[in-house]
């Protein structure tokens, strides 16, 4: 495939692509907001000031640009960043953890990979440097930054196996675009190499910038106020669940011989258009249910959490939700969805449990289980035995809290590695 027949591919499939974004905005209704900005159309200009573009396309991402957004605003005091997403629930996310920046962060949706689309945003932002965050491999978006003289680096990059034999069934497009990003901070040398041979030439490995995200002091506080709430019932978090992953859970948790006496389960879904969805599958199993929305958030309210099943249907309390829990299973590695980032339930000396597929994140999570953080088990039977085992064994699940704390400390560092090299071509 050329980029000819890749664009005209997009301007094929726009209006079902326009009609998909509406038909989600039903639940989410941010789907249906800025519709403009991903067609190229924006208000009036900002004021000239030196901007860095830093794209991170939904929550995970957004939050893991948080240590390198705030080392680039430090660095360069003048500067301006433009924080960019596709999805709405990373634009929530960008607000809630950059707004107190005021005007020197400022949000848009990127426009659709369109010659035209990206044509019109890159000449309303004039960005300095267009910063793509792990896996963002936009072919005009890069063809575009040529032509504008704009350098692109790919940060806290990450290609798996299964991405790079995607990316390779592309062929030319994809070389071309790998071989026009200026440079690349990979994650691994594994990800640097399959980085590589997709032809990128300037790749360094920093390490994942994820290391470097820390808990703010307000979600800790809102953890241990949730903990008061919880009391002392052994509490297992499933975090960042995917669909279908919760039906296993519930059904293992069902069926599972002597729980500690008033475990709790919290699920805590990984896209809140699904949290009545989930409400749904508890109250059909007969579980009693709470939502984290019911709790009232003030010192005065010691209401107790005395329901089978607490939902976390919050936005960006996953730290908060971290802190308050005894053990954490990470989702999206019950089923082949990839896993999701296990590395802040680690930072937070929480002991860890993952499924079979973690192709995402695979790297990390073998260091994890080596260094003994983490414990990946083959079922949802086998994942509900190993934390109600990690529930009632203190000893234990301190030492692998421990040992997951210590082996996400060793790893910190990557953001500052990854400014330094970014410094290189924003000079």
């Amino acid at each position: 495939m050329n980029r000819s027949l890749y664009s005209l591919l997009w301007w094929l499939a726009l209006p079902l692509v326009l009609g998909r974004l509406w038909w989600r905005g039903r639940k989410e209704p941010g789907y249906r907001r800025h519709i403009g900005e991903r067609l190229g159309f924006y208000g009036a200009r900002l004021p000239a000031r030196r901007t860095f573009m830093v794209h991170a396309v939904s929550v995970g991402e957004t939050r893991a640009a948080e240590p390198l957004v705030e080392a680039l605003l430090a660095r360069w005091p003048d500067c301006r960043i433009l924080l960019t997403h596709m999805t709405p629930t990373g634009r929530a996310t960008g607000a809630a953890l950059f707004g107190k920046h005021g005007e020197r962060v400022v949000q848009s949706f990127l426009p659709y990979d369109t010659g035209f689309m990206v044509r019109r945003f890159l000449r309303h932002f004039r960005p300095r440097v267009c910063i793509l965050m792990e896996t963002e491999v936009w072919p005009n978006l890069i063809a575009g930054c040529a032509c504008e003289k704009v350098p692109v680096a790919l940060v806290n990059a990450r290609l798996s196996e299964r991405s790079l034999r995607r990316g390779q069934r592309f062929g030319g497009i994809m070389m071309d675009a790998a071989r026009a990003i200026t440079t690349v901070a990979a994650q691994t040398d594994d990800d640097a190499q399959r980085i590589r041979s997709l032809g990128a030439s300037q790749v360094a490995v920093t390490g994942s910038i994820k290391f470097d995200v820390l808990p703010p002091e307000a979600a800790l506080t809102k953890g241990a106020w949730l903990r008061a709430r919880i009391g002392a019932r052994p509490t297992f978090l499933c975090a960042s669940t995917r669909d279908g992953e919760e039906e296993l859970i519930l059904d293992a948790w069902g069926r599972l011989a002597g729980k500690p006496a008033h475990a709790l389960l919290a699920i805590v879904p990984r896209h809140p258009q699904r949290f009545d969805e989930v409400a749904q599958l508890v109250a059909a199993r007969g579980l009693s249910l709470q939502r984290r929305s019911q709790l009232i958030d003030t010192t005065e309210d010691t209401a107790g959490v005395d329901a089978d099943v607490l939902l976390g249907d919050s936005m960006g309390e996953m730290f908060a939700y971290y802190a308050a829990c005894d053990c954490a299973f990470i989702g999206g590695s019950l089923l082949p969805l990839g896993g999701q980032n296990l590395i802040e339930a680690c930072a937070l000396g929480k002991p860890v449990l993952v499924g079979e597929h973690t192709f995402n994140f695979l790297d990390a999570t073998n260091e994890a289980v080596a260094a003994g953080g983490a414990v990946r088990v083959a079922d949802a039977d086998a994942l509900v035995a190993q934390a109600a085992h990690l529930l009632r064994d203190t000893g234990a699940r301190a030492a692998m809290g421990s040992q997951a704390a210590a082996w996400a400390g060793r790893h910190r560092g990557a953001t500052l590695r990854t400014v330094e090299l970014l410094q290189r071509i924003i000079a």
